[in-house]
């Protein structure tokens, strides 16, 4: 089962890796385990595993993950190798709570996938705020040795649970750090800006299928696809309704995404976003740079709870993909480019283990010299420490897409740049022919082969005479059109090296690092969600339209030597999944006549707009 144990390294990261210091003979020594089952207010039992030091001669902290990925290894003589964030705060002695949510694995009752919140709930409606409430209720008054205060944490889906915590309002609820937290799967994981991410689908087995009771086995499976081409085997299956071959009715998630092409209310009412009003736990956000499933998530629960909230509530934001900071690689590097030694290490040391004890061992006094935002400098190779995030001290610089391949300063309404989108032969996302669960290694990748390609748009400065960093989101607004109805539009942002530049141990065998094209960011923006995701609409053929497209924040100095450079195309595949360029009610219902090779245009006074920190 190839595919199968892929997948279960890409999707369950937090239970598989970083086990280093963290071992079961070192938890089976220190810690206690037991497993009781919580009931909640309407009467289901939730699995719970509760890890207690063995030293009974003081009181401590309660620090809980809610998690859909089990709470594995089940049996009170089975012992998980790692039970905390972080190896410090296992050594230095906490009680670790592991809890299977609603409707997942050893829990009762049924799963709701991104389960809706329900402000102002009526006596026994439940969701994931109330079932927190009265697990962290039962948990303060009947675990032993426990100071009354508890934290919450979690990375990727787990980290969702954690944002979702901050709404519990218990009391004993003090310190919250959600780790590439999800908030709104129309725009994290599984699509960007309503493109759906193809290369994430075989995720929906693991949420799509239901169970009917409490499991400690696996009632699902995942697809066996009978290629190591990723690229090929998505283009030859087609158009998207042909891989109802593998997923049948019974895969609920699956319908709903069929159902639901739009941001309806069926996705709306499960973003979590809207809630984060006048939050009163300390939060810490935490987020990867480079990380390919959760950039959305982190970056917009910091910006809601800091303007609707005034809590402590900070940011961090390493040069990582999903889940690194809970490692201890000693060399931090994204596929071909190295950022430095340590990095995760001390993150769990200065930020992480400093954040939990001050609000739960030291009950929030004295002080705590963590900065608003650290924010790592991808390019400079160092940390940034803010005030602010975005940057108070940036300042916003725009470029153009120019004529000869440049990027200018000014803008030329009258210069227009055409190339031929053919969905029959996409970009590709990556040169790596393989096939992986989720893409990470392709957020640094070398763009070199993409820029080589005729559907392609490629935009850059000259070299760069100083240094430059460009700190925070990136607005591109496009002026485009198009032979047809459809079209999606992909921006990324590219730091091209000097020629002389040297390889890192990291570079694979067939690159060079001279003249690498590393992304730094890439977003996409399905054409037909322009103006609203909720109410899409075609586009005028041959007619001059604005597209904009927002792109996730970075923090990257182009270097003294290097190139700031701008790619525009129309197809980013399997990364997503192919637009039919015609215009269709429901994309995932498309057939195969519907696609058709068109011809798209970019006009030079379309707008790249960056904040940059003199």
């Amino acid at each position: 089962m190839k595919h199968f144990k892929i997948a279960l390294v890409g999707l369950f990261l937090l239970l598989v890796s970083g086990l280093q210091a963290q071992t079961e003979e070192y938890v089976k020594e220190h810690y206690d385990k037991q497993e009781v089952k919580i009931k909640m207010r309407d009467g289901i039992l939730l699995h719970t595993t509760i890890y207690s030091p063995k030293d009974k001669s003081q009181k401590y902290p309660m620090l809980m993950m809610r998690t859909p990925y089990s709470c594995a290894p089940y049996g009170e003589e089975n012992f998980k190798g790692r039970i905390g964030p972080n190896q410090y705060l296992v050594e230095e002695g906490n009680i670790f709570v592991h809890q299977d949510v609603r409707g997942r694995w050893n829990s009762e009752g049924v799963y709701d996938n991104m389960r809706a919140y329900i402000p102002n709930k009526k006596k026994k409606q439940v969701d994931e705020a109330s079932d927190t409430y009265d697990t962290i209720d039962w948990l303060v008054k009947n675990v032993a040795n426990n100071n009354g205060n508890v934290g919450t944490w979690g990375i990727s889906y787990p980290g969702f649970y954690a944002t979702y915590s901050l709404l519990s309002e218990h009391p004993a609820l003090k310190a919250v750090s959600p780790q590439a937290c999800i908030s709104d799967f129309f725009f994290d994981d599984f699509h960007h800006n309503g493109a759906f991410l193809e290369s994430y689908w075989r995720a929906i087995s693991v949420f799509g299928y239901m169970k009917t009771e409490p499991t400690t086995e696996a009632w699902y499976k995942f697809p066996e696809l009978p290629s190591e081409d990723q690229y090929q085997f998505f283009l030859d299956q087609g158009p998207l309704t042909n891989l109802d071959t593998y997923y049948k009715e019974d895969n609920v998630f699956w319908e709903q995404f069929k159902e639901h092409p739009n941001y309806d209310e069926f996705w709306k009412s499960r973003g979590i976003l809207q809630h984060l009003k006048n939050i009163k736990p300390a939060v810490m956000v935490v987020g990867g740079l480079f990380d390919a499933e959760d950039l959305y998530g982190p970056f917009n629960t910091y910006k809601e709870i800091e303007q609707n909230s005034d809590n402590y509530n900070i940011v961090v934001f390493g040069p990582w993909s999903h889940g690194d900071w809970a490692r201890q690689t000693e060399r931090q590097a994204i596929g071909n480019v190295y950022f430095g030694d340590n990095l995760s290490r001390d993150f769990q040391k200065n930020y992480e283990t400093v954040f939990f004890n001050h609000f739960l061992k030291n009950n929030g006094k004295g002080e705590l010299n963590l900065p608003e935002a650290s924010m790592y400098d991808s390019g400079a190779r160092e940390w940034n420490s803010y005030t602010s995030w975005p940057a108070k001290e940036a300042q916003k610089k725009s470029y153009y897409l120019g004529a000869n391949q440049k990027l200018t300063e000014a803008a030329a309404p009258e210069f227009e740049n055409t190339f031929i989108s053919d969905p029959q032969k996409p970009v590709p996302y990556s040169e790596d022919i393989k096939m992986v669960f989720t893409p990470r290694k392709y957020m640094t990748d070398d763009q070199r082969f993409a820029a080589r390609r005729p559907d392609v748009l490629v935009y850059e400065t000259a070299v760069l005479t100083e240094d430059m960093t460009l700190s925070g989101e990136i607005l591109a607004k496009l002026q485009v059109a198009t032979t047809s109805t459809a079209a999606d539009w992909v921006v990324k942002v590219i730091d091209v090296y000097p020629p002389d530049a040297e390889d890192y141990p990291e570079t694979q065998a067939y690159l060079k690092m001279g003249n690498y094209h590393m992304m730094v960011r890439s977003e996409v923006m399905r054409g037909r969600f322009r103006d609203s995701f909720s109410d899409p609409k075609p586009f005028e053929a041959n007619t001059k339209t604005e597209v904009d497209l927002t792109l996730q924040g970075i923090n990257h100095t182009f270097l003294k030597g290097h190139k700031l450079q701008i790619q525009i195309q129309s197809t980013w595949f399997p990364f997503i999944d192919r637009n039919p360029q015609t215009y269709v009610p429901n994309i995932y219902k498309a057939k195969a006549e519907d696609f058709t090779k068109e011809t798209h245009t970019v006009y030079g006074d379309s707008e790249i707009q960056f904040t940059v920190i003199k």
